[in-house]
């Protein structure tokens, strides 16, 4: 028996929610949004054996959330499309008002680092205008390197204690990562504010602010 429009649409529309079922899936993404990464590199982000995050990136390149390109030996995967980030950002919300789990997580490890709102893009954009801010992006150095804000000064995980003396302080600090949920901006903004510096998360990450149309750098 033949399906009609809607339930084609609605099979294929499955596809796509079968390929996010994964939590290590929802991390690839998470790395891929920062920029194009070679299946060796990502398995080793990830931390997962190769042929595993073969197999995964294979299953969201049919369901069309990454596509790949030949570099070489190497293959090269990115985000498909912008609407992705719309996609996990949807899954975020959806999962944070109805999930009881997602909450006791906001609550023991989030919120124990920063209850404050964050900072919105658009906030930012005037603070750093006006010669207010310090921007920090603390992802890692390929990262950055790959874009960044503008004018943002790299210091990845670790390097925060031996680089205080690079941040002004007599600025307010805005900390971005690779997402809202990024762990290495939450623990920026602790460790900041426990040495009396002002310090603020931007609402989420890099691939939204690019994703928003909003400039950015490349380059080391």
């Amino acid at each position: 028996m033949s399906i009609g429009p809607k339930q084609a649409l609605y099979a294929e529309f499955a596809v796509v929610a079968k390929a996010l079922g994964s939590s290590h899936r929802l991390e690839m993404l998470e790395h891929l949004a920062q920029g194009e990464r070679s299946v060796e590199g990502l398995a080793t982000r990830v931390r997962l054996p190769l042929a595993n995050v073969s197999h995964h990136l294979q299953q969201m390149k049919r369901a069309g959330l990454v596509a790949a390109r030949r570099d070489g030996k190497f293959v090269r995967y990115r985000l498909a499309d912008d609407a992705v980030l719309d996609l996990m950002a949807a899954l975020s919300r959806l999962g944070t008002r109805t999930l009881d789990e997602v909450a006791q997580i906001q609550r023991s490890y989030f919120d124990a680092r920063d209850t404050l709102e964050p900072v919105t893009r658009e906030e930012l954009v005037a603070r750093a205008s006006d010669g207010r801010v310090t921007v920090l992006d603390v992802r890692p150095a390929d990262e950055f390197a790959s874009g960044h804000l503008p004018g943002a000064i790299n210091v990845p995980p670790g390097e925060l204690e031996a680089r205080l003396g690079e941040l002004d302080p007599s600025h307010e600090i805005v900390a971005y990562c690779r997402g809202p949920w990024c762990v290495f901006s939450f623990e920026a903004v602790a460790a900041l504010r426990s040495r009396g510096l002002v310090a603020h998360r931007l609402e989420d990450g890099y691939p939204e602010w690019r994703a928003a149309g909003l400039p950015i750098e490349t380059g080391a």
